[in-house]
């Protein structure tokens, strides 16, 4: 991974991953199956990750919703059959303004939170990595050099801990809409509580 493309997958980590539960419950209002919301999750991700800079995104949420929104445009032109639902949630996408809300700061910082959890509870040599990247702003070789480590361990250990904390966000958001509740590893999925 080159420095650049690792900068953009740490930016996407920090500046992005923490708005995927609104842009999700944002989708699932647009009355799109779930397999559906997460393959534009997904294609959003791809399209930012593929992106030459991100030195040009003031305001990454709403850049996040935009690219949803053109991904769900796209869908819903190809479509031979549209739900009146989805163009009507589609429209009533919210734009944001320069000036947060006060409720968009308590959100933002409920975010950071959850996220911040999510990084102290990662695996000790991942979470340290992770914070390298994302909080330091060290290369790959400077983490490396740093932990007596090589670089592909460092790649993994980022790939990892994004892939953790997406899951975990992601599952927060099922459990928000009352989808379910978090799995514990290993327990099996259909167990019923009594």
């Amino acid at each position: 991974m080159t420095p650049d493309r690792a900068r953009r997958v740490a930016w996407v980590a920090a500046e992005i991953m923490p708005h995927e539960p609104a842009v999700r419950a944002w989708l699932i209002r647009s009355r799109l199956p779930l397999d559906q919301v997460d393959d534009i999750i997904q294609e959003a991700y791809c399209r930012l990750s593929t992106l030459a800079s991100v030195d040009h995104i003031a305001l990454p949420k709403s850049y996040f919703f935009q690219v949803a929104r053109s991904l769900l445009t796209d869908k819903i032109r190809r479509s031979h059959i549209i739900n009146i639902e989805t163009v009507t949630e589609l429209d009533a996408l919210p734009v944001f303004s320069d000036e947060p809300s006060p409720e968009r700061i308590v959100f933002a910082r409920r975010e950071l939170a959850e996220v911040m959890r999510l990084i102290s509870a990662l695996p000790s040599r991942c979470r340290k990595v992770f914070e390298l990247r994302k909080i330091e702003g060290l290369s790959q070789r400077e983490i490396a050099a740093r932990l007596g480590i090589t670089e592909t361990m460092v790649e993994n250990d980022v790939v990892k801990g994004m892939r953790i904390i997406s899951k975990a966000l992601r599952q927060s958001a099922a459990v928000e809409r009352g989808v379910g509740r978090p799995r514990i590893d290993g327990e099996p999925r259909n167990r019923r509580r009594h």
